[in-house]
């Protein structure tokens, strides 16, 4: 049975997927090695106290630059794999889908500024937004790593299965982490349940539509 790999470039033959991810792993390398523990101590992100690990991170703004870079081009990545067009594997394509997650990252950034600004809780918004980070790069790197494997395989539904796990898996260690955050009554997860829904799964599901009209479009 032909899936839609079997009428679209491999993205094994387009050169640009080849040399896009060994700047994506240049940039991750350079990251941790200009700010240690960037990646390597991301995970005491899910188990640290969380004033203790927001006290102990130093930060590095070429580091984090480098890093977000990373984020955004490994998802933009994974996304092409997972929504290919007929046409092939189109650079263009994939500069649009990072063009998608710019903007939702940019207005989800402003609608978190107006929450913290509004309830007064910039110390607690500031371990939070570490804690997110920390874990968005741990979900990257896993979603790095897993598309050196599916560019190989060549299985769509394989490819957006996994994708799909990766997703529910970060969903789940971030809801956890809100629990131990946030949760003191049992209202309040409620208000947890309600900011995941609005600030996690519909930007997830928003992306996923519009990465996939725009690699449909162009």
């Amino acid at each position: 049975m032909l899936t839609a790999y079997d009428h679209i470039i491999s993205p094994l033959t387009a050169p640009w997927c080849g040399w896009t991810m060994l700047v994506l792993l240049i940039l991750a390398v350079l990251s941790e090695w200009l700010q240690p523990g960037v990646i390597s101590q991301a995970s005491t992100s899910i188990s640290v106290h969380p004033e203790r690990a927001y006290k102990d991170a130093p930060t590095r703004t070429v580091a984090q630059l480098f890093i977000s870079v990373f984020r955004l081009g490994t998802l933009a990545m994974a996304l092409c794999l997972c929504f290919p067009a007929e046409s092939g594997f189109s650079f263009v394509a994939y500069l649009a889908v990072c063009g998608v997650l710019l903007g939702v990252a940019l207005v989800k950034m402003a609608c978190d500024l107006l929450v913290d600004y509004t309830f007064r809780i910039t110390k607690t918004y500031g371990e939070v937004y570490e804690h997110y980070s920390n874990l968005m790069t741990l979900t990257c790197v896993a979603i790095y790593a897993l598309l050196l494997v599916f560019m190989r395989i060549d299985s769509l539904p394989a490819t957006r299965w996994m994708m799909a796990v990766v997703a529910a898996v970060f969903v789940g260690l971030w809801f956890y982490r809100g629990v131990r955050q946030f949760v003191h009554t049992p209202m309040a997860i409620i208000y947890l349940l309600l900011y995941m829904t609005t600030m996690e799964l519909l930007p997830m599901a928003g992306i996923a539509i519009l990465s996939a009209k725009m690699i449909s479009i162009i």
